[in-house]
Protein backbone atom coordinates (compact mmCIF):
# COMPACT_ATOMS: atom_id res chain seq x y z
CA UNK A 1 0.00 0.00 0.00
CA UNK A 2 1.22 3.79 -0.79
CA UNK A 3 1.17 6.45 1.74
CA UNK A 4 -2.41 7.74 0.39
CA UNK A 5 -3.31 4.20 1.03
CA UNK A 6 -1.92 3.90 4.29
CA UNK A 7 -3.56 7.24 5.01
CA UNK A 8 -6.91 6.57 3.88
CA UNK A 9 -6.68 2.90 5.99
CA UNK A 10 -6.01 4.56 9.29
CA UNK A 11 -9.41 6.24 9.24
CA UNK A 12 -11.50 3.70 7.17
CA UNK A 13 -9.98 0.33 6.51
CA UNK A 14 -12.85 -0.82 4.11
CA UNK A 15 -12.37 1.67 2.00
CA UNK A 16 -8.57 1.33 1.61
CA UNK A 17 -9.15 -2.30 0.75
CA UNK A 18 -11.70 -1.40 -1.86
CA UNK A 19 -8.92 0.84 -3.53
CA UNK A 20 -6.80 -2.15 -2.91
CA UNK A 21 -9.01 -4.39 -4.58
CA UNK A 22 -9.41 -1.81 -7.55
CA UNK A 23 -6.05 -1.31 -8.16
CA UNK A 24 -5.66 -5.49 -8.22
CA UNK A 25 -8.44 -5.53 -11.00
CA UNK A 26 -6.91 -2.74 -13.24
CA UNK A 27 -3.36 -4.63 -12.64
CA UNK A 28 -5.01 -7.92 -14.37
CA UNK A 29 -5.94 -5.77 -17.76
CA UNK A 30 -1.75 -4.81 -18.73
CA UNK A 31 -2.79 -4.73 -21.94
CA UNK A 32 -5.21 -2.14 -21.92
CA UNK A 33 -2.66 0.38 -21.14
CA UNK A 34 -0.51 1.84 -23.07
CA UNK A 35 3.38 1.91 -22.16
CA UNK A 36 7.39 2.45 -23.15
CA UNK A 37 7.65 -1.02 -23.74
CA UNK A 38 5.20 -1.61 -26.23
CA UNK A 39 3.09 -0.10 -29.20
CA UNK A 40 -0.85 0.41 -28.07
CA UNK A 41 -3.90 1.05 -30.52
CA UNK A 42 -7.00 2.99 -30.10
CA UNK A 43 -10.41 2.29 -31.83
CA UNK A 44 -10.80 5.32 -34.45
CA UNK A 45 -14.28 5.55 -35.21
CA UNK A 46 -16.65 2.88 -35.83
CA UNK A 47 -15.70 -0.41 -38.22
CA UNK A 48 -17.54 1.38 -41.00
CA UNK A 49 -16.03 4.30 -40.53
CA UNK A 50 -12.67 2.65 -40.84
CA UNK A 51 -13.99 0.30 -43.55
CA UNK A 52 -14.54 3.78 -45.47
CA UNK A 53 -10.99 5.15 -44.93
CA UNK A 54 -9.13 2.39 -45.99
CA UNK A 55 -11.28 -0.45 -47.96
CA UNK A 56 -10.12 1.11 -51.16
CA UNK A 57 -7.09 1.62 -50.74
CA UNK A 58 -6.36 -1.99 -49.52
CA UNK A 59 -8.03 -2.82 -52.48
CA UNK A 60 -5.96 -1.18 -55.11
CA UNK A 61 -2.75 -2.62 -53.17
CA UNK A 62 -3.96 -6.63 -53.35
CA UNK A 63 -5.16 -5.73 -56.95
CA UNK A 64 -1.51 -4.36 -57.81
CA UNK A 65 0.02 -7.53 -55.99
CA UNK A 66 -2.14 -9.92 -57.90
CA UNK A 67 -1.03 -8.89 -60.93
CA UNK A 68 2.73 -8.07 -60.19
CA UNK A 69 3.90 -10.51 -57.29
CA UNK A 70 3.97 -14.24 -57.99
CA UNK A 71 3.56 -15.16 -54.51
CA UNK A 72 0.49 -13.50 -53.88
CA UNK A 73 -0.91 -14.16 -57.10
CA UNK A 74 -0.62 -17.94 -56.54
CA UNK A 75 -2.05 -17.74 -52.89
CA UNK A 76 -4.73 -16.11 -54.76
CA UNK A 77 -5.06 -19.14 -56.94
CA UNK A 78 -5.04 -21.53 -54.46
CA UNK A 79 -7.41 -20.40 -51.97
CA UNK A 80 -9.96 -19.50 -55.53
CA UNK A 81 -9.05 -23.75 -56.63
CA UNK A 82 -9.81 -24.60 -53.43
CA UNK A 83 -12.98 -23.40 -52.66
CA UNK A 84 -14.64 -23.09 -56.33
CA UNK A 85 -12.91 -25.86 -57.99
CA UNK A 86 -12.28 -26.92 -61.61
CA UNK A 87 -15.99 -27.68 -62.03
CA UNK A 88 -17.59 -24.85 -59.63
CA UNK A 89 -19.79 -25.75 -57.12
CA UNK A 90 -22.12 -28.45 -58.14
CA UNK A 91 -26.45 -29.20 -57.70
CA UNK A 92 -27.70 -32.61 -57.11
CA UNK A 93 -31.60 -31.36 -56.76
CA UNK A 94 -33.55 -33.33 -53.81
CA UNK A 95 -37.33 -32.01 -53.81
CA UNK A 96 -39.63 -34.22 -52.57
CA UNK A 97 -43.43 -35.64 -53.35
CA UNK A 98 -46.23 -35.41 -51.06
CA UNK A 99 -45.07 -38.44 -49.02
CA UNK A 100 -41.65 -37.20 -48.22
CA UNK A 101 -39.90 -39.38 -51.39
CA UNK A 102 -37.43 -37.63 -53.56
CA UNK A 103 -39.32 -36.56 -56.80
CA UNK A 104 -36.37 -38.05 -58.92
CA UNK A 105 -38.65 -37.16 -62.49
CA UNK A 106 -38.88 -33.78 -61.28
CA UNK A 107 -35.13 -33.56 -60.07
CA UNK A 108 -34.05 -35.26 -63.46
CA UNK A 109 -36.19 -32.39 -65.21
CA UNK A 110 -34.39 -29.83 -63.02
CA UNK A 111 -30.74 -30.68 -63.86
CA UNK A 112 -31.21 -30.91 -68.15
CA UNK A 113 -32.34 -27.63 -67.86
CA UNK A 114 -30.17 -26.08 -65.02
CA UNK A 115 -26.70 -27.73 -67.35
CA UNK A 116 -28.24 -25.93 -70.14
CA UNK A 117 -28.31 -23.01 -68.61
CA UNK A 118 -24.62 -23.56 -66.89
CA UNK A 119 -23.21 -22.81 -70.49
CA UNK A 120 -24.17 -19.30 -70.84
CA UNK A 121 -25.40 -18.25 -67.17
CA UNK A 122 -24.46 -14.19 -67.74
CA UNK A 123 -25.03 -11.35 -69.45
CA UNK A 124 -22.15 -10.97 -71.79
CA UNK A 125 -21.85 -15.34 -72.95
CA UNK A 126 -18.47 -15.42 -72.02
CA UNK A 127 -18.20 -17.73 -68.99
CA UNK A 128 -19.51 -20.90 -68.22
CA UNK A 129 -20.89 -21.18 -64.58
CA UNK A 130 -17.51 -22.67 -63.34
CA UNK A 131 -15.67 -20.14 -64.70
CA UNK A 132 -18.30 -17.10 -63.73
CA UNK A 133 -17.84 -18.88 -60.22
CA UNK A 134 -14.34 -18.62 -60.15
CA UNK A 135 -14.16 -14.92 -61.64
CA UNK A 136 -16.61 -14.36 -58.47
CA UNK A 137 -14.42 -16.19 -56.10
CA UNK A 138 -11.07 -14.26 -57.09
CA UNK A 139 -12.69 -10.65 -56.77
CA UNK A 140 -14.27 -11.75 -53.45
CA UNK A 141 -10.80 -12.75 -51.79
CA UNK A 142 -8.80 -10.02 -53.65
CA UNK A 143 -11.01 -7.12 -52.96
CA UNK A 144 -13.47 -8.29 -50.18
CA UNK A 145 -16.77 -8.30 -51.92
CA UNK A 146 -18.65 -8.76 -55.16
CA UNK A 147 -22.05 -8.27 -56.15
CA UNK A 148 -24.12 -9.49 -58.91
CA UNK A 149 -27.63 -8.98 -60.37
CA UNK A 150 -30.31 -11.69 -60.83
CA UNK A 151 -32.23 -11.10 -63.96
CA UNK A 152 -35.44 -13.36 -64.77
CA UNK A 153 -37.85 -13.11 -67.35
CA UNK A 154 -37.89 -11.76 -71.05
CA UNK A 155 -36.80 -8.38 -71.74
CA UNK A 156 -36.36 -7.12 -75.22
CA UNK A 157 -32.58 -5.43 -74.28
CA UNK A 158 -31.18 -9.14 -73.21
CA UNK A 159 -30.77 -12.60 -74.82
CA UNK A 160 -30.54 -14.88 -72.26
CA UNK A 161 -28.82 -17.47 -74.35
CA UNK A 162 -30.41 -20.59 -72.54
CA UNK A 163 -34.19 -21.89 -72.55
CA UNK A 164 -34.82 -20.25 -68.99
CA UNK A 165 -35.19 -16.75 -69.35
CA UNK A 166 -32.32 -16.46 -66.28
CA UNK A 167 -28.84 -14.48 -65.99
CA UNK A 168 -26.45 -12.95 -63.81
CA UNK A 169 -24.76 -9.81 -63.81
CA UNK A 170 -21.95 -9.90 -62.14
CA UNK A 171 -19.93 -6.79 -61.26
CA UNK A 172 -17.06 -6.17 -59.09
CA UNK A 173 -16.74 -3.72 -55.96
CA UNK A 174 -16.07 -0.19 -57.90
CA UNK A 175 -19.16 -0.05 -58.99
CA UNK A 176 -20.82 -0.14 -55.87
CA UNK A 177 -19.30 3.47 -54.74
CA UNK A 178 -17.90 3.43 -51.43
CA UNK A 179 -18.43 7.21 -50.42
CA UNK A 180 -21.50 7.18 -52.13
CA UNK A 181 -23.58 8.44 -48.63
CA UNK A 182 -27.24 9.89 -48.40
CA UNK A 183 -28.74 10.18 -44.98
CA UNK A 184 -31.87 11.08 -46.29
CA UNK A 185 -32.75 7.95 -47.98
CA UNK A 186 -30.73 5.55 -45.58
CA UNK A 187 -27.83 5.00 -47.98
CA UNK A 188 -24.66 4.18 -46.79
CA UNK A 189 -21.58 2.99 -48.88
CA UNK A 190 -24.06 2.54 -51.87
CA UNK A 191 -25.99 0.23 -49.54
CA UNK A 192 -29.85 1.50 -48.79
CA UNK A 193 -31.16 0.18 -45.82
CA UNK A 194 -33.88 0.19 -43.18
CA UNK A 195 -33.65 1.26 -39.89
CA UNK A 196 -33.15 -2.26 -38.59
CA UNK A 197 -30.34 -2.03 -40.89
CA UNK A 198 -31.41 -4.73 -43.15
CA UNK A 199 -30.07 -4.45 -47.24
CA UNK A 200 -33.07 -2.94 -49.19
CA UNK A 201 -31.04 -2.30 -52.55
CA UNK A 202 -27.62 -1.50 -53.87
CA UNK A 203 -26.76 1.85 -55.77
CA UNK A 204 -24.87 0.54 -58.82
CA UNK A 205 -23.01 3.05 -61.44
CA UNK A 206 -24.61 3.38 -64.84
CA UNK A 207 -20.55 4.02 -66.12
CA UNK A 208 -17.18 3.30 -64.92
CA UNK A 209 -16.00 3.99 -61.06
CA UNK A 210 -12.88 5.81 -63.00
CA UNK A 211 -15.19 8.56 -64.45
CA UNK A 212 -17.13 9.89 -61.68
CA UNK A 213 -15.38 11.72 -58.27
CA UNK A 214 -18.26 11.98 -56.22
CA UNK A 215 -21.34 9.92 -57.36
CA UNK A 216 -24.76 11.21 -57.17
CA UNK A 217 -28.04 9.25 -57.19
CA UNK A 218 -28.16 10.66 -60.84
CA UNK A 219 -24.69 8.51 -61.74
CA UNK A 220 -26.44 5.05 -60.27
CA UNK A 221 -28.83 2.58 -60.67
CA UNK A 222 -31.22 1.10 -57.97
CA UNK A 223 -31.09 -2.54 -57.88
CA UNK A 224 -33.51 -4.27 -55.49
CA UNK A 225 -32.18 -6.86 -52.74
CA UNK A 226 -34.35 -9.24 -53.66
CA UNK A 227 -32.51 -9.48 -56.78
CA UNK A 228 -28.97 -9.13 -55.81
CA UNK A 229 -25.81 -10.87 -55.09
CA UNK A 230 -23.55 -9.69 -52.60
CA UNK A 231 -20.61 -11.80 -50.77
CA UNK A 232 -18.29 -9.72 -48.91
CA UNK A 233 -15.69 -10.71 -46.20
CA UNK A 234 -17.06 -9.38 -42.91
CA UNK A 235 -15.19 -8.77 -39.63
CA UNK A 236 -17.59 -7.22 -37.65
CA UNK A 237 -21.36 -7.60 -37.06
CA UNK A 238 -23.09 -4.73 -38.21
CA UNK A 239 -20.01 -4.13 -40.79
CA UNK A 240 -21.31 -3.16 -44.70
CA UNK A 241 -19.12 -3.72 -47.26
CA UNK A 242 -15.90 -6.14 -47.30
CA UNK A 243 -12.70 -5.79 -46.57
CA UNK A 244 -9.87 -7.51 -48.65
CA UNK A 245 -8.36 -10.89 -47.36
CA UNK A 246 -4.95 -9.44 -48.11
CA UNK A 247 -5.72 -6.88 -45.97
CA UNK A 248 -3.42 -8.15 -43.07
CA UNK A 249 -0.64 -9.27 -45.25
CA UNK A 250 0.14 -7.08 -47.51
CA UNK A 251 3.07 -5.36 -46.17
CA UNK A 252 4.80 -8.56 -45.38
CA UNK A 253 4.21 -9.75 -49.35
CA UNK A 254 5.44 -6.36 -50.00
CA UNK A 255 8.76 -6.47 -47.76
CA UNK A 256 9.16 -10.24 -49.39
CA UNK A 257 8.91 -8.68 -53.22
CA UNK A 258 11.30 -5.91 -52.10
CA UNK A 259 13.93 -8.31 -50.28
CA UNK A 260 13.84 -10.59 -53.01
CA UNK A 261 14.39 -7.87 -55.67
CA UNK A 262 17.15 -6.87 -53.89
CA UNK A 263 18.98 -10.29 -53.58
CA UNK A 264 18.25 -10.94 -57.10
CA UNK A 265 20.08 -7.66 -57.97
CA UNK A 266 23.05 -8.25 -55.30
CA UNK A 267 23.67 -12.01 -57.18
CA UNK A 268 23.45 -10.90 -60.95
CA UNK A 269 26.25 -8.07 -59.64
CA UNK A 270 28.22 -11.33 -58.15
CA UNK A 271 28.24 -13.24 -60.99
CA UNK A 272 29.60 -10.31 -62.93
CA UNK A 273 33.45 -11.41 -61.78
CA UNK A 274 35.25 -8.05 -60.66
CA UNK A 275 38.61 -7.98 -60.22
CA UNK A 276 41.36 -5.32 -58.65
CA UNK A 277 45.06 -5.01 -58.29
CA UNK A 278 46.31 -3.90 -55.07
CA UNK A 279 49.92 -1.90 -55.20
CA UNK A 280 51.27 -2.48 -51.22
CA UNK A 281 50.39 -0.48 -48.56
CA UNK A 282 49.59 3.56 -48.69
CA UNK A 283 52.52 4.38 -46.78
CA UNK A 284 55.06 3.27 -49.47
CA UNK A 285 52.81 5.09 -52.15
CA UNK A 286 55.39 7.27 -53.87
CA UNK A 287 53.56 9.98 -56.08
CA UNK A 288 56.88 11.54 -57.34
CA UNK A 289 58.01 7.63 -58.24
CA UNK A 290 54.52 7.08 -60.31
CA UNK A 291 53.74 6.46 -63.38
CA UNK A 292 50.81 7.07 -65.56
CA UNK A 293 51.19 3.97 -67.78
CA UNK A 294 47.28 4.81 -69.13
CA UNK A 295 44.27 2.10 -69.06
CA UNK A 296 45.80 -1.41 -67.93
CA UNK A 297 44.15 -4.40 -69.28
CA UNK A 298 44.32 -7.69 -67.58
CA UNK A 299 42.77 -10.92 -69.39
CA UNK A 300 41.49 -13.70 -67.55
CA UNK A 301 41.43 -17.29 -68.86
CA UNK A 302 40.82 -20.85 -67.26
CA UNK A 303 44.53 -21.75 -65.92
CA UNK A 304 46.31 -18.37 -66.47
CA UNK A 305 49.26 -17.79 -64.93
CA UNK A 306 49.99 -13.68 -64.40
CA UNK A 307 53.69 -13.15 -64.32
CA UNK A 308 53.49 -9.39 -65.16
CA UNK A 309 52.88 -7.83 -61.76
CA UNK A 310 54.73 -5.32 -60.57
CA UNK A 311 56.52 -5.35 -57.09
CA UNK A 312 54.07 -5.11 -54.24
CA UNK A 313 50.93 -5.69 -56.54
CA UNK A 314 48.39 -8.28 -56.17
CA UNK A 315 44.88 -9.36 -57.78
CA UNK A 316 42.37 -9.26 -55.26
CA UNK A 317 38.37 -10.36 -56.19
CA UNK A 318 35.08 -8.72 -54.81
CA UNK A 319 33.59 -10.92 -52.55
CA UNK A 320 29.61 -9.58 -52.29
CA UNK A 321 28.66 -12.77 -50.17
CA UNK A 322 25.92 -13.10 -52.67
CA UNK A 323 23.42 -15.37 -52.74
CA UNK A 324 22.53 -14.90 -48.94
CA UNK A 325 22.19 -18.37 -47.23
CA UNK A 326 19.47 -17.24 -45.49
CA UNK A 327 17.32 -16.22 -47.83
CA UNK A 328 15.21 -19.53 -47.70
CA UNK A 329 14.51 -19.73 -44.40
CA UNK A 330 13.71 -15.98 -43.89
CA UNK A 331 11.09 -16.53 -46.84
CA UNK A 332 9.81 -19.42 -45.40
CA UNK A 333 9.25 -17.71 -42.36
CA UNK A 334 7.36 -15.29 -43.74
CA UNK A 335 5.62 -17.32 -46.18
CA UNK A 336 4.14 -19.25 -43.30
CA UNK A 337 2.71 -15.91 -41.70
CA UNK A 338 1.48 -15.09 -44.52
CA UNK A 339 -0.85 -18.62 -45.17
CA UNK A 340 -1.94 -18.25 -41.57
CA UNK A 341 -3.58 -14.55 -42.46
CA UNK A 342 -4.76 -16.04 -46.00
CA UNK A 343 -6.35 -19.27 -44.35
CA UNK A 344 -4.45 -21.27 -46.86
CA UNK A 345 -1.98 -23.98 -46.78
CA UNK A 346 1.44 -23.24 -46.27
CA UNK A 347 2.71 -26.05 -48.56
CA UNK A 348 0.46 -25.02 -51.18
CA UNK A 349 1.17 -20.90 -51.07
CA UNK A 350 4.92 -22.09 -51.34
CA UNK A 351 5.18 -24.88 -53.73
CA UNK A 352 6.76 -26.49 -50.30
CA UNK A 353 5.89 -30.04 -50.00
CA UNK A 354 8.77 -31.82 -47.96
CA UNK A 355 7.53 -33.49 -45.14
CA UNK A 356 5.96 -37.08 -44.24
CA UNK A 357 3.00 -38.61 -45.35
CA UNK A 358 1.78 -37.89 -41.57
CA UNK A 359 2.65 -34.06 -41.78
CA UNK A 360 1.24 -33.38 -44.96
CA UNK A 361 -2.11 -35.14 -44.10
CA UNK A 362 -1.88 -33.45 -40.72
CA UNK A 363 -1.37 -30.05 -42.35
CA UNK A 364 -4.15 -30.77 -44.98
CA UNK A 365 -6.44 -31.81 -42.63
CA UNK A 366 -6.08 -29.17 -40.16
CA UNK A 367 -6.34 -26.68 -43.14
CA UNK A 368 -9.17 -28.03 -45.07
CA UNK A 369 -11.82 -26.70 -42.61
CA UNK A 370 -10.87 -23.13 -43.57
CA UNK A 371 -11.55 -24.09 -47.39
CA UNK A 372 -14.91 -25.56 -46.39
CA UNK A 373 -15.92 -22.33 -44.34
CA UNK A 374 -15.10 -20.48 -47.29
CA UNK A 375 -16.68 -22.49 -49.65
CA UNK A 376 -19.99 -22.62 -47.18
CA UNK A 377 -20.29 -18.69 -47.39
CA UNK A 378 -19.74 -19.07 -51.15
CA UNK A 379 -22.32 -21.08 -51.73
CA UNK A 380 -24.94 -19.73 -49.65
CA UNK A 381 -24.47 -15.93 -50.72
CA UNK A 382 -23.93 -16.84 -54.46
CA UNK A 383 -24.61 -20.09 -56.06
CA UNK A 384 -27.77 -21.38 -53.28
CA UNK A 385 -29.73 -17.77 -54.43
CA UNK A 386 -28.46 -18.41 -57.95
CA UNK A 387 -30.18 -21.98 -57.93
CA UNK A 388 -33.65 -20.90 -56.28
CA UNK A 389 -34.22 -18.20 -58.85
CA UNK A 390 -33.28 -20.63 -61.02
CA UNK A 391 -36.10 -22.99 -60.14
CA UNK A 392 -38.51 -20.52 -59.98
CA UNK A 393 -37.68 -18.83 -63.35
CA UNK A 394 -37.90 -22.77 -64.70
CA UNK A 395 -41.11 -22.88 -62.99
CA UNK A 396 -42.76 -19.46 -64.55
CA UNK A 397 -41.41 -19.60 -67.94
CA UNK A 398 -42.98 -23.35 -68.19
CA UNK A 399 -39.76 -24.74 -69.27
CA UNK A 400 -39.43 -27.07 -65.72
CA UNK A 401 -43.24 -26.89 -64.45
CA UNK A 402 -43.54 -27.51 -60.84
CA UNK A 403 -45.52 -31.19 -60.44
CA UNK A 404 -48.87 -31.40 -58.85
CA UNK A 405 -47.75 -33.79 -56.48
CA UNK A 406 -44.63 -31.91 -55.41
CA UNK A 407 -44.27 -30.93 -51.58
CA UNK A 408 -44.71 -27.40 -50.92
CA UNK A 409 -41.62 -25.45 -50.43
CA UNK A 410 -39.04 -28.71 -51.41
CA UNK A 411 -38.42 -27.41 -55.05
CA UNK A 412 -35.49 -26.27 -54.23
CA UNK A 413 -34.13 -28.10 -52.23
CA UNK A 414 -30.64 -29.74 -53.25
CA UNK A 415 -27.19 -30.72 -52.29
CA UNK A 416 -24.37 -28.90 -53.01
CA UNK A 417 -21.02 -30.95 -54.31
CA UNK A 418 -18.79 -28.71 -53.13
CA UNK A 419 -14.41 -29.24 -53.18
CA UNK A 420 -13.59 -32.68 -51.72
CA UNK A 421 -10.23 -32.73 -49.93
CA UNK A 422 -8.15 -34.55 -51.97
CA UNK A 423 -6.10 -37.53 -50.94
CA UNK A 424 -2.37 -37.69 -50.15
CA UNK A 425 -2.11 -41.56 -50.86
CA UNK A 426 -4.54 -42.61 -52.78
CA UNK A 427 -4.14 -46.61 -51.28
CA UNK A 428 -4.34 -45.87 -47.54
CA UNK A 429 -7.25 -43.94 -47.92
CA UNK A 430 -9.06 -45.77 -50.43
CA UNK A 431 -8.24 -49.00 -48.06
CA UNK A 432 -9.93 -46.98 -45.10
CA UNK A 433 -13.14 -45.71 -46.98
CA UNK A 434 -13.75 -49.37 -47.83
CA UNK A 435 -13.15 -50.52 -43.99
CA UNK A 436 -15.70 -47.89 -42.65
CA UNK A 437 -18.53 -48.36 -45.95
CA UNK A 438 -18.06 -52.92 -44.85
CA UNK A 439 -18.02 -52.20 -41.52
CA UNK A 440 -21.33 -50.03 -41.77
CA UNK A 441 -19.96 -46.86 -40.68
CA UNK A 442 -20.30 -44.94 -43.78
CA UNK A 443 -21.84 -45.75 -46.73
CA UNK A 444 -21.26 -45.88 -50.84
CA UNK A 445 -23.08 -42.37 -51.06
CA UNK A 446 -20.86 -40.62 -48.59
CA UNK A 447 -17.73 -42.02 -49.75
CA UNK A 448 -18.84 -40.60 -53.56
CA UNK A 449 -19.59 -37.23 -52.68
CA UNK A 450 -16.38 -37.51 -50.67
CA UNK A 451 -14.63 -37.20 -53.31
CA UNK A 452 -16.41 -34.69 -55.11
CA UNK A 453 -19.22 -36.93 -57.32
CA UNK A 454 -22.64 -37.61 -57.55
CA UNK A 455 -23.87 -41.09 -56.37
CA UNK A 456 -26.60 -40.97 -59.29
CA UNK A 457 -24.24 -39.96 -61.99
CA UNK A 458 -21.44 -42.48 -60.80
CA UNK A 459 -24.49 -45.37 -60.60
CA UNK A 460 -25.38 -44.49 -64.13
CA UNK A 461 -22.29 -44.19 -65.30
CA UNK A 462 -20.75 -48.09 -63.99
CA UNK A 463 -24.89 -49.28 -65.49
CA UNK A 464 -24.28 -48.01 -69.02
CA UNK A 465 -20.08 -49.12 -69.01
CA UNK A 466 -21.33 -52.66 -67.08
CA UNK A 467 -24.16 -52.87 -70.22
CA UNK A 468 -21.89 -52.24 -72.97
CA UNK A 469 -19.04 -54.38 -71.21
CA UNK A 470 -21.35 -57.53 -71.55
CA UNK A 471 -22.57 -56.61 -74.74
CA UNK A 472 -18.85 -57.10 -76.46
CA UNK A 473 -18.61 -59.87 -74.29
CA UNK A 474 -16.19 -58.32 -71.80
CA UNK A 475 -15.11 -59.22 -68.09
CA UNK A 476 -14.14 -56.99 -65.06
CA UNK A 477 -13.23 -57.37 -61.83
CA UNK A 478 -15.94 -55.56 -60.43
CA UNK A 479 -18.74 -57.49 -62.22
CA UNK A 480 -21.14 -59.27 -59.89
CA UNK A 481 -23.03 -62.52 -61.03
CA UNK A 482 -26.51 -64.12 -59.55
CA UNK A 483 -25.69 -67.28 -57.74
CA UNK A 484 -26.34 -70.50 -60.28
CA UNK A 485 -29.00 -71.38 -58.45
CA UNK A 486 -31.15 -68.31 -58.44
CA UNK A 487 -33.65 -67.53 -60.60
CA UNK A 488 -36.03 -64.47 -60.80
CA UNK A 489 -39.69 -64.47 -59.81
CA UNK A 490 -42.18 -65.18 -62.83
CA UNK A 491 -39.39 -66.41 -65.35
CA UNK A 492 -39.01 -70.15 -66.76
Amino acid sequence: MNAVDRLIGYFSPVRAMRRRAARTALAAYEAAEPSRMRKFYRERGSQNEMVQRGATAIRAQARHLARNHDLARGALRTLVNNVVGAKGIGIEPQPRRLDGSIHAEYAAQLLEAYRDWCRRPEVTHRLPWSRLQRAMARAWLRDGEVFAQMITGLRPDLDHGTRVPFSIEAFEADLVPMDYNDSARNITQGIERNQWGKPLAIHVLKTSAASISLPSGNDTKRIPWDRALHLATLDHIGQIRGVSEFASVITRLEDIKDYEESERVAAKIAAMLTAYVKRGTPDLYDPEAATNTGERQISFAPGMIIDDLAVGEEIGLIDSKRPNPNLIMFRQGQLRAIAAGLGGSYSSISKDYNGSYSAQRQELVEQWIHYAVLCDEFTGEIVQPAWEQFVVAAHLSGVVPMPADLKPGSEDDALYTVQAMPWIDPVKEATAWQILVQSGFASEVEAIRRRGGNPSDVLEQIADFRTKAAELGLRFSTAIEMPNDSTPEGSQ
